[in-house]
């Protein structure tokens, strides 16, 4: 019944999370960290981008598929979410942590040392053990025929742009949540947190599947001034200048943007996925070197260079997208989600 009551208790905190999101009912937080408006002001922004200055100049503006992707963003990013990260999640933490105490009497989850860690060191782990965890899962859904069927919803884009970043089956969710929940659970990283690493990970995400493209001084200038900006207003327990006057803030960020760029340009394509990196990803045509996928990475493209996965001949801009036999693949929602199931 403890289980059961987790699960309940679980669902409905994210219902009446949800809620309040969309109607701004909460006192607990400033507006700006509404996550459900995140998403759109970010997608609004991409697509901005898109159009302002797009890298395949002949895609429509509304490419293929777009309304779709739009649905999948919500239905995926938030709606499934719904039942699957904070209901069944907390089950399986508690059930797991249970377990741990029942055979060592130590309980992992109170004991955990990342409790007294400042908040930007739990946000940083918890990215990097989430990316991490990811990226092999990413690979697992390529290399196993039943999740593949699955995975091809996601592959089943012939258009690129930044919506297509959260087009995925349902089952999906299940698998990337049921493998990386459980560390990132007991590693300390609560629900909130996971939203705020979401929010990062879906610009990104948004990013790396957008018609445009960007120099590594670009993104690694933006970096710098996110760090910068942190640093100024003492933001996640980052508390590196005392009273600063509005002028040494501004320069802490200017600086800091230098810094990205300088330090960081050079190797911002090595360490995250970027537009001309992830398209490949999407390739119907696979090297013969790696017939199970290439470019696997969610954020960090760091993983696919440390274990040979890596591959850009060129920039790739305008090479044909999909899977063999796509053509053949359903073309809508329910089709989609109901694919590989099954009898199906």
């Amino acid at each position: 019944m403890e289980y059961l009551s987790d699960f309940i208790n679980g669902y409905t905190g994210y219902a009446n999370f949800l809620w309040q999101e969309i109607t701004f009912s909460y006192d607990y937080k400033p507006w700006y960290q509404n996550y459900f408006y995140w998403l759109i002001l970010v997608s609004l922004i991409f697509f901005g981008l898109e159009i302002a200055k797009p890298w395949r100049k002949n895609q429509p503006k509304f490419r293929r598929d777009f309304w779709l992707d739009v649905f999948y963003m919500f239905f995926n990013f938030f709606l499934f979410s719904l039942v699957i990260y904070n209901a069944a999640s907390n089950v399986v933490v508690n059930f797991f942590n249970d377990g741990i105490i029942a055979l060592t009497g130590f309980d992992l989850q109170a004991s955990n040392p990342m409790n007294q860690f400042p908040y930007w060191a739990i946000l940083l782990i918890g990215f990097v053990v989430r990316d991490f965890t990811q990226w092999w899962t990413h690979r697992l859904l390529h290399k196993v025929p039943a999740l593949w069927e699955f995975h091809k919803v996601h592959h089943s884009v012939k258009e690129m742009g930044f919506a297509a970043h959260l087009r995925y089956h349902w089952m999906e969710t299940i698998v990337y949540r049921s493998i990386e929940y459980l560390p990132l659970a007991l590693l300390g990283i609560g629900l909130y947190d996971f939203f705020v690493i979401h929010i990062f990970t879906l610009a990104w995400g948004h990013f790396n599947h957008s018609n445009m493209t960007v120099s590594g001084k670009v993104t690694g200038g933006i970096v710098g001034g996110v760090v910068g900006f942190l640093i100024a207003f003492s933001m996640l327990d980052i508390h590196l200048l005392d009273n600063p006057t509005l002028a040494i803030q501004l320069a802490t960020i200017g600086g800091s943007i230098l810094i990205g760029i300088v330090a960081l340009g050079p190797i911002m394509k090595i360490v995250f996925n970027s537009p001309e990196m992830h398209i490949w990803h999407h390739a119907k045509e696979l090297p013969d070197t790696h017939p199970d996928g290439i470019n696997f990475g969610i954020t960090l493209s760091l993983w696919d260079y440390v274990f040979g996965t890596n591959h850009v001949p060129h920039t790739g801009r305008d090479i044909e997208l999909g899977f063999p036999g796509d053509e053949q693949f359903p073309q809508d929602f329910v089709g989609q989600m109901t694919h590989g199931l099954p009898n199906k």
